[in-house]
């Protein structure tokens, strides 16, 4: 083994970045470049794959040499957004379309016609998932049907055509052609059944994608492969991979049954930890692959929000109420309350526990009084009210939360935080490093080459909690549990 560091590249959506760690957990340099959004049509979002891969590559080659080269690396993770696709040619090595991101809603009348067909209770039943466009089978589909140049490596060059989710992509470009997926990513793309070792020939069938362009499903914690010497300076070993979520989980240290946690990042997704339980919903909420090792699988049940971060972004850019994110807590605090506004953020359609794709965004209770500090804290306190409406649907489930660890950019937000406290009615807990998708791909790779012998060990690596406790008078609280309940059913009534 080299030396006793280890590399993670953090492929998100926004940006892509890449970290090196020590053993201990401590962050030693990070590097980082933002990546184009593509919207070529309303409800499309795409990203450019080659761009992805040369930022990527271009971050990992910076902080390799700031800590002295690659012979201080020993192992190398990947988080990734999860669920966008990205279709290439094994020959070439190169990406035949733009990837279709995971916010992507292109395929939503493809899911109506399965939902009509009455696909979505078996498709549940085997998958842990809903029909939704968020979804990569659905995206595979999409480019299977109108994408000439995949209708021609599949059909008459059998074995050219590769179709990956984003970590596949990077592994394939960093090993030289090694096509595989980890267990966390595969759960996410409605191919894999959630007790099923390998891509299932029912569902294959179902979307008409073929197994032979698809990755191997391998562990999200062991070694799967090395990276070519050429591109990073030494054949490191890659030994763990996940998806963004499953990689915050296991990085906020969730690993016992029923700790949960919620990142905010673009949207915000909360996972409870079910064991070796699999997980099933009644409520609409998903079930998903948490990690892997040695075959042997963790799940959990998760409930996402596609508009968080990318509300802020949202309110700057577009809106222009605020000059930058930090200017979103000084307002939510400049207002005694939300003068009566109501800010739904269905910007790209509801996530769990409505799935509600064609849902538009909605501002209500306008009046003269009315400031730019009213919108902007109705928009900031529709994340508790998410996230209580998700709190609900996971007690129901028979995953009651007893607190809640947050993470990701948002979660600075010290005001969020204790909105959230106040409304869920229990501890929030933030570690003092709240990039903890990255953490956890660290511990995963740890792990996966042996510099730490568990998960459980690997925690050494986490930072210091700081907790936020409910401090809202419950007839406020409930006053505004029911505004936004009220507000919400009528929107969705309507929709």
């Amino acid at each position: 083994m080299n030396g006793e560091h280890i590399l993670v590249l953090d492929e998100g959506t926004t940006s892509t970045r890449a970290i090196v760690y020590g053993a201990d957990g401590a962050v030693l340099h990070v590097a980082q470049k933002e990546l184009t959004q593509y919207y070529p049509a309303p409800g499309r979002v795409e990203h450019d794959a080659v761009e992805i891969w040369d930022k990527t590559l271009a971050c990992a080659r910076e902080v390799i040499g700031k800590v002295g080269g690659a012979d201080r690396i020993a192992a190398l993770g990947i988080t990734n957004q999860r669920e966008t696709v990205v279709a290439w040619d094994r020959e070439t090595g190169e990406p035949i379309t733009r990837a279709i991101v995971w916010q992507d809603r292109r395929t939503a009348e493809m899911c109506g016609r399965l939902r009509d067909a009455g696909h979505e209770a078996m498709l549940q039943e085997r998958t842990g998932l809903v029909v939704d466009p968020y979804f990569s089978g659905t995206k595979m589909r999409w480019v299977l049907d109108n994408v000439p140049a995949a209708r021609e490596l599949g059909a008459q060059n059998a074995g050219r055509l590769a179709l990956g989710t984003v970590e596949s992509w990077l592994v394939w470009k960093l090993t030289g052609g090694l096509h595989v997926t980890d267990a966390s990513n595969a759960s996410r793309t409605q191919l894999m059944a959630l007790d099923g070792a390998d891509w299932d020939d029912d569902l294959l069938g179902l979307f008409g994608v073929p197994r032979g362009a698809l990755g191997r499903i391998v562990d999200t914690a062991g070694t799967v492969g090395t990276c070519d010497p050429q591109l990073l300076g030494a054949a490191i070993p890659i030994s763990g991979l996940a998806g963004d979520q499953q990689a915050a989980t296991i990085g906020q240290h969730c690993l016992q049954t029923g700790q949960t946690k919620a990142t905010f990042g673009t949207g915000a997704f909360i996972l409870t930890n079910m064991g070796q339980v699999l997980p099933r919903s009644s409520h609409r909420l998903l079930g998903t692959v948490l990690c892997q090792q040695d075959g042997r699988r963790t799940y959990a049940l998760e409930g996402s929000i596609f508009v968080a971060g990318s509300l802020i972004k949202w309110l700057r850019d577009e809106l222009g109420v605020i000059r930058n994110a930090a200017e979103s807590e000084t307002l939510a605090r400049a207002v005694a309350d939300n003068g009566g506004v109501l800010f739904l953020p269905a910007l790209a359609g509801l996530g769990a526990p409505y799935w509600q794709p064609d849902a538009k965004g909605v501002v209500t209770g306008l009046t003269q009084g009315t400031s730019r500090a009213h919108i902007v804290r109705a928009a900031m306190e529709s994340m508790a009210h998410q996230c209580h409406d998700l709190q609900a649907a996971f007690a129901a489930d028979g995953a009651a939360w007893k607190s809640l660890r947050i993470d990701g950019g948002m979660s600075a937000n010290d005001w969020m935080a204790q909105d959230l406290a106040n409304v869920l009615g229990l501890p929030v807990e933030r570690p003092a490093d709240t990039e903890t998708t990255a953490l956890g791909a660290a511990m995963l790779a740890g792990v996966g080459v042996g510099l730490h012998a568990s998960l459980e060990d690997a925690m050494a690596m986490g930072s210091a909690l700081q907790r936020f406790v409910p401090d809202m008078d419950e007839p406020v609280r409930a006053g505004r549990i029911a505004m936004w309940q009220s507000g919400l059913k009528r929107h969705i009534d309507g929709v």
